[in-house]
């Protein structure tokens, strides 16, 4: 998580923007670094609702300036709003980097989506 929000940071600090989702982990260390760097070049797009993010990572998203909410999909499954959320993710970026592990299908296939977009994908494995 260290090395993913140095990345993060020094992308936003390069003058990239940053486009994520909210979950914990991962994302987590991505804002963190972003956030460091230069709040305004990172948005955060949410599966759900602040409401229905983890107890940990709403005090942070609450410093979040471009904070996208999807209250509306509250009542699906996580993996489905999530699904959703990434295909947004997608259509506003350029290029796509995601961590995933080998069995991460929701994550895999959003990659899959993403090069079927032409979008530049570059993938590290966890495992």
């Amino acid at each position: 998580q260290h090395l993913i929000e140095l990345m993060s940071y020094a992308l936003v600090l390069s003058g990239n923007r940053i486009i994520t989702s909210g979950a914990t982990g991962t994302n987590f260390a991505v804002i963190r670094g972003a956030l460091r760097a230069d709040p305004n070049l990172l948005t955060v797009i949410l599966p759900q609702s602040l409401a229905r993010q983890p107890h940990e990572s709403r005090d942070q998203l609450e410093n979040v300036m471009n904070l996208v909410e999807h209250g509306e999909c509250d009542q699906m499954a996580l993996g489905e709003a999530s699904a959703l959320c990434n295909q947004e993710i997608i259509t506003k970026c350029q290029q796509l980097i995601c961590f995933a592990f080998h069995d991460s299908h929701t994550l895999l296939t959003t990659c899959e989506n993403a090069e079927e977009q032409r979008k530049v994908v570059t993938l590290f494995y966890f495992d």
